[in-house]
């Protein structure tokens, strides 16, 4: 880093508190504005137990070392706690913590909180030149002292389980609390459908159904009840009625998430305990009732919520270094899978005109508020969730549905979406077994309602699944089955092999005529190397596999003396998941096929490891993609550090293996999975209507759905290595560097 940076920022002094409730990944935040601004030569301050901290000042504003935030990633809530403050509503209060800051220098905040939180900040920084003058009015502080430090910068990050505030798509800990609240779900679905019992499972999220509504998605639930979109009149016969519909089915448990702020359309809360009478009553059926509480808030963060917190941090301390401490105060949020500055207290009464349009019954309001997104997953939740299709719209088109390429966790979950999205709107669904390899001997079924019930949270591929490419006469094959059985339409929901075998299939129109259909590929794929889209269903799953058991090592290692470990992750030639994986966990080093290794990489991380453990650190942890290097193999570099390092540390290696491509999917692959399928079932419909058969790639691009015409697949795609040419994740390997390793 250039010397006169530093300099620079010698003299500045930035505070960083968590105030309000608590939320996991906090402490990932808090690392990184500490070791963020350290390495940019400015000093840092944990102001402790949030304002009450910053009023009480003495040892509840204590400086940060590097050391501080060492270990802290892995751990749930706040390491400098957090408070209610009575006394910073009061002007009084704030005299005295606009004193406190003064006596550290320090005239910029990160504040890491809720709305209140935010809200509170900004009428700090409002009043901070009024202050200033009270308190050299009163003899508190020298003139020189307040000339200094005339004005307050702020910067604010969301921290909250609930996922409500405006400006940003997720806030700090909402992924780790739906995390829970789907380990509550499916654990209470395997005992529901062993009694045949009803189940009201009730989430927190406040005025927010964010929680709930991705909750049940995610879980398979029968109903949902939400703040934003309270029940029509007669809601409580349709609900038993539909429940009642499911068992008629076949279906051996109901669960009905209740999100806590529901309400009805006149403003009368719907407690679980109301909604458990009317089952009841209505049902006669035994109902449990599980309210999952503060659970939700606590524990590790999610991957998720370490690397996004990681990112807000390091971004909040840009600007705070960037910029006077005059301007406006700045909320850091992600949109969009991107770091974004909002004006703060603009993103503030957005979200508290929810409540406001909530209270005054204007839903049209509220949804326009929560963004089209919600409104959507709202209403492929409605389609998913009948106990039966709607039969009264079938128009004969005939849907295939396969796999292609490695397994992945989330594709049974688009299988179980595509069907019945499928046939909610009217059309026939083949399932397609065994891959290609199926597909060209005729391993083709129909399926229907009943067929992927239970299927959302299973793991692995009940289709089955392969890397098998299709020769000249197998494509034949395929298009004489296509024939056969009347597809209108096929769906490859896999990874890289995949969508070649799908081109392939285009690309042999000229020749059979059969395949000339609309084609949809959707991206499931643990490694996240598929052009087209940004994120790929499994990867997230994938990653917090991985996340866990590196807390595991990291536990294991602490109670040795100087160990270093390497953990080879998956990925083939893609880094994605050992630089996010490095990012969430605090790796000191992340090695990738795309950067490579040489004899100078190695040489420089071994200094750095010995002048590590020499300032007494007692890990070093190294995230090495399996494909790296063909000489410098795991063992290779296992062998070399150990020799090398001598009575320094010695060194353990860790290779994941095919335990990342198990597991059932995390939510975020589920809901991912779900949406997607939506989108490309109503891609089919259009197709259809205008008598159209184009051929996609369906994915999340910069946070928008989009679809990529599958014939750009070879000009997006790096065919020597299996992966995109460009590579969003490619950038953060700078953050990682910055949060690990002092300057």
């Amino acid at each position: 880093m250039d010397s006169s940076i530093e300099r620079e920022h010698e003299a500045i002094s930035i505070g960083v508190l968590t105030s309000g409730g608590d939320a996991p990944g906090m402490n990932a935040a808090v690392r990184a504005v500490v070791r963020s601004a350290l390495n940019r030569g400015a000093k840092v301050f944990a102001i402790r137990e949030g304002y009450q901290g910053m009023v009480d000042g003495g040892d509840a504003i204590r400086p940060m070392k590097w050391r501080d935030t060492a270990g802290i990633l892995q751990r749930g809530g706040t390491i400098i706690g957090t408070a209610r403050c009575p006394a910073f509503r009061e002007r009084a209060g704030r005299l005295s913590a606009a004193q406190n800051l003064l006596v550290h220098g320090i005239d910029r905040i990160v504040v890491i909180g809720g709305d209140g939180s935010l809200t509170g900040a900004d009428t700090f920084r409002r009043e901070w030149p009024g202050l200033l003058d009270e308190l050299v009015a009163g003899g508190r502080i020298p003139r020189a002292l307040a000339d200094a430090h005339p004005q307050l910068g702020i910067v604010g990050l969301v921290g909250s389980i609930d996922n409500d505030f405006c400006g940003t798509d997720m806030t700090i800990g909402a992924d780790t609390a739906l995390h829970r609240i789907i380990e509550a779900i499916d654990a209470i679905s395997s005992t529901a459908a062993s009694h045949q019992r009803t189940f009201i499972i009730e989430v927190m999220g406040r005025n927010c159904g964010y929680l709930a509504l991705a909750g049940a998605i995610a879980g398979g639930a029968d109903w949902v009840l939400l703040p934003e979109i309270p029940p029509q009149d007669g809601w409580e016969d349709q609900m038993c009625a539909l429940l009642r519909a499911g068992r008629a089915a076949g279906r051996r448990d109901s669960i009905v998430v209740v999100a806590e702020g529901a309400r009805d359309r006149a403003g009368r809360p719907i407690t679980s305990e109301a909604v458990q009478h009317i089952l009841e009553e209505q049902l006669n059926v035994e109902v449990r009732v599980t309210i999952l509480g503060h659970v939700q808030r606590g524990g590790a963060p999610s991957a998720y919520d370490r690397w996004m917190s990681s990112l807000l941090g390091v971004e909040a301390v840009e600007l705070l270094l960037g910029t006077s401490p005059s301007s406006e105060p700045c909320l850091i949020g992600i949109q969009n899978n991107r770091i974004v500055r909002a004006p703060l207290m603009h993103c503030v009464a957005e979200t508290r005109a929810v409540p406001q349009a909530v209270a005054a019954g204007n839903f049209e309001r509220v949804m326009q508020l929560r963004g089209a997104d919600f409104a959507e997953l709202h209403e492929v939740f409605e389609a998913m969730a009948r106990a039966l299709p709607d039969q009264g719209s079938r128009g004969g088109r005939r849907i295939a549905v396969m796999h292609g390429g490695a397994p992945a966790p989330g594709m049974n979950t688009a299988v179980r979406a595509v069907v019945r999205l499928a046939l909610e709107h009217g059309h026939d669904v083949h399932a397609v077994r065994n891959g290609f390899i199926g597909l060209a001997a005729g391993n083709i079924e129909p399926f229907n309602w009943g067929s992927v019930d239970g299927w959302g949270p299973q793991g692995g591929a009940l289709l089955g699944t392969n890397r098998h490419l299709p020769t000249a006469d197998e494509i034949a094959l395929c298009a004489g089955q296509m024939q056969a059985h009347a597809i209108d339409g096929l769906i490859v929901i896999g990874g890289w092999s995949g969508y070649v075998a799908a081109d392939t299939l285009r690309a042999a129109r000229v020749l059979h005529p059969e395949l000339d259909i609309p084609i949809v590929c959707l991206p499931v794929s643990i490694d996240n190397n598929l052009p087209g889209s940004d994120f790929s269903v499994g990867a997230d799953t994938a990653l917090n596999a991985i996340v866990r058991v590196i807390d595991m090592i990291k536990q294991s290692a602490i109670a040795s003396q100087h160990r270093a470990f390497v953990v080879e992750v998956m990925g083939h030639y893609c880094g994605y998941l050992a630089v996010m994986a490095g990012l969430a966990s605090g790796a000191e080093h992340i090695y990738t096929h795309e950067q490579g290794i040489c004899m100078a990489d190695l040489q420089r991380d071994l200094a750095r490891m010995i002048e590590s453990f020499e300032k007494g650190n007692r890990l070093s942890l190294m995230v090495r993609n399996e494909a790296a290097n063909k000489l410098y193999t795991t063992p290779f570099m296992c062998a070399m550090f150990e020799e090398e390092g001598g009575a320094h540390f010695d060194v353990r290696n860790t290779v994941l293996g095919h335990m990342q491509q198990g597991g059932d999917p995390s939510p975020e692959d589920r809901v991912r999975a779900t949406q997607l399928a939506a989108r490309a079932v109503g891609f089919f419909g259009e197709q259809f209507a205008y008598g159209r058969r184009d051929a996609v790639m369906i994915g999340h691009q910069h946070g928008d759905v989009v679809m990529t015409p599958l014939k750009n697949f070879y000009d997006l795609g790096d065919m020597t290595f299996d992966r995109p040419k460009e590579q969003w994740w490619m950038s953060l390997l700078k953050v990682a560097e910055l949060l690990e390793h002092a300057r």
